[in-house]
């Protein structure tokens, strides 16, 4: 499985983003993560290939929407309300086998390039 991430750019606080992945082959899940300057690499969504379950970071909800397009292959991470805190790397990864949604960096089997998201304040 092959992942391409795309969308990230720079955007004022309180603005939006919407960020991509394009996935070659099927999967369980997909996920997006981030690492931000300094930090080690954190869980922020993921979705059920099928598109029935999603699950967020605290940080996160209700602010952040995970979907997907099956006709695309596509996963999408819309981004909202963006503050100076999410300014980090995001990066998407595939759990191929999965039984449900995982967290954990170690759990997924693929993953993308990054795609960097700056927030200014």
């Amino acid at each position: 499985v092959q992942l391409q991430a795309s969308g990230g750019g720079l955007v004022q606080a309180g603005g939006s983003l919407r960020l991509s992945c394009a996935a070659s082959g099927r999967t369980f899940s997909l996920g997006w993560f981030r690492q931000a300057p300094g930090k080690e690499r954190e869980f922020v969504a993921a979705v059920t290939w099928r598109g029935i379950s999603t699950h967020y970071a605290d940080s996160v909800k209700g602010r952040f929407t995970i979907s997907r397009d099956s006709a695309k292959n596509t996963v999408y991470l819309q981004m909202n309300s963006l503050k100076p805190e999410d300014t980090a790397v995001y990066y998407c990864a595939a759990d191929i086998s999965g039984t449900y949604l995982k967290t954990e960096l170690h759990e997924y089997d693929y993953w993308g390039q990054g795609t960097l998201v700056t927030v200014s304040s």
